[in-house]
């Protein structure tokens, strides 16, 4: 196919769980080949949903695809799709690395470890094969899922939220990757700068609208594109409020006089609603989060003790001592690239299976796990915020989570069907709720819109009881008052 030829295109589509809530609504746009696409779109407008469709047109859809309820996907010439997942499927959690590719084959190929090795090698990447997923880091785990999509070798490559998990030098290499990359790519990820880096194109999914809109250019072009477009609506609006004001003003003088002046009123009336009807539509964008706060509990002695902690070195485990003592009020960042042992070091320490660190027992202890496995997906909203209360009240539950942008019918929803972006504003509200002593943080930036940072390293800041924190976001860390730093490979030297 020549460079300018589309690949795909949406002809109408609608689509919703039920007809009664659409997440689309008569979309309609194309990408031509080899184009870098980025989906932007409010949490829960349906990025992920977009990219289910695009896999359900394929030949042989996988189980995650999906159907339009109305409208049509196309695919020019039977154009493959694959998807980079945002997070490694639980069932895979049990098998080897190998297993991990040979479940993007429906036939096993004859040479799949000579096609792993190529495919590692194309992102820069190596890995044993016999190695289990469940003994991977969060990095090391992004890594395979965008290894397990290019070894489909598609002719279109779906990343949701790539970045997720990885160190700089992760992101760095796909970084070159995507930009050496010859083929079609759409994008989902919340990393402007990433984004800036190869994308030429962007859509808009509006959730208040349910529309798709395209532009050309890259991430932060759109971005003031669309910030300039929401001002000029609004000054119209704001000129067209101001001349209605003024007839309803004259109608309601003249519709008490009598003869000519009344019927002046009655059309002045039907002037001021032709141009109610015609005043603008303004984009409803994201708004922050509103502030708030995380109580802590009191708790006077030492919280978290840590006397030896364990470095991954060539898949192998190196122990080392140290001498770490955090009470109330402290705030330490656990550094290192990605799979030497960060995310293991706080599984375990929450877990209090881990020998040589202690929390202390009368400790409430709130846990962001990178991948949301703390979470009950078949419980609502509602009821994964009731189970972290001692006493729970409702009021509270729904001011809380309200402050998140947590409505109602997302209250009533299965935490498995929200949005990764709801799952992570339902950390937080849960921990508003709990009150923990102890708050044990891994990539809490992971899903969360950029507009929410701010506000949330606002409240860590804030946070009274004691933090542990592994995060790969160095703007969003450089906004936290860290006391204190265990780099972890300075123990592999």
């Amino acid at each position: 196919m020549a460079q300018e030829n589309v690949i795909l295109r949406f002809d109408k589509v609608s689509f919703g769980y039920t007809d009664r809530t659409l997440q689309l609504k008569e979309a309609s746009f194309s990408v031509r080949e080899n184009a870098k696409i980025t989906l932007m779109g409010q949490n829960g407008a349906g990025k992920s949903t977009l990219f289910k469709l695009i896999l359900g047109a394929t030949e042989n859809p996988p189980e995650i695809g999906l159907q339009p309820l109305e409208g049509k996907v196309h695919l020019t010439d039977s154009a493959t799709v694959a998807i980079s997942l945002q997070v490694m499927p639980e069932e895979m959690q049990d098998k080897t690395v190998r297993d991990f590719f040979a479940s993007a084959f429906t036939e096993v190929p004859y040479n799949l470890d000579k096609l792993i090795g190529d495919t590692l090698s194309s992102i820069n990447y190596d890995m044993p094969i016999d190695r289990l997923i469940k003994d991977l880091s969060g990095g090391q785990q992004a890594r395979l899922l965008l290894a397990h999509a290019l070894i489909q070798k598609p002719d279109i490559l779906l990343l949701d939220e790539p970045t997720n998990n990885l160190d700089p030098d992760g992101i760095g290499q796909l970084i070159y990757f995507l930009m050496m990359y010859e083929k079609t790519v759409l994008v989902i990820s919340h990393d402007a700068d990433f984004l800036n880096s190869f994308s030429d194109g962007v859509l808009y999914l509006d959730r208040n609208t349910q529309e798709v809109e395209q532009y050309k250019g890259n991430y932060t072009d759109v971005v003031e594109e669309i910030k300039a477009r929401i001002e000029r609506e609004q000054r119209k609006n704001a000129q067209a409020l101001k001349n209605i004001q003024d007839r309803k003003d004259k109608v309601n003088f003249f519709s008490h006089k009598g003869g000519k002046m009344r019927k002046l009123a009655s059309k002045m009336r039907e002037e001021v609603a032709e141009e109610e009807a015609n005043m603008v539509e303004v984009r409803q964008e994201d708004k922050p989060i509103h502030d708030f706060t995380i109580p802590a509990q009191h708790v006077p002695e030492v919280v978290v003790e840590i006397s030896k902690i364990s470095v991954m070195k060539q898949y192998e485990p190196v122990f080392a001592d140290v001498d770490i003592k955090l009470r109330k009020g402290r705030k330490m960042i656990i550094k290192g690239p990605n799979g030497i042992g960060k995310s293991t070091l706080l599984r375990r320490l929450a877990s209090g299976e881990y020998e040589g660190v202690t929390i202390n027992p009368n400790a409430k202890v709130g846990y962001y796990r990178q991948d949301f496995s703390g979470l009950d997906f078949s419980k609502t909203g509602y009821q994964a915020l009731e189970a972290v209360m001692g006493v729970p009240m409702k009021e509270d539950i729904f001011r809380t989570a309200s402050r998140f942008h947590l409505t109602g019918s997302i209250l009533a929803t299965p935490v498995g069907d929200m949005s990764e972006g709801q799952k992570g504003l339902l950390c937080y509200a849960q921990f508003v709720l709990q009150e923990p002593a102890l708050l044990i943080m891994d990539e809490p930036t992971n899903h969360i819109n950029f507009r929410h940072l701010p506000v949330i390293a606002k409240a860590l800041n804030a946070y009274e009881g004691t933090l542990l924190l592994v995060s790969h976001h160095e703007e969003f860390v450089n906004e936290l008052d860290i006391d204190e730093e265990l780099d972890l490979e300075r123990f592999m030297k």
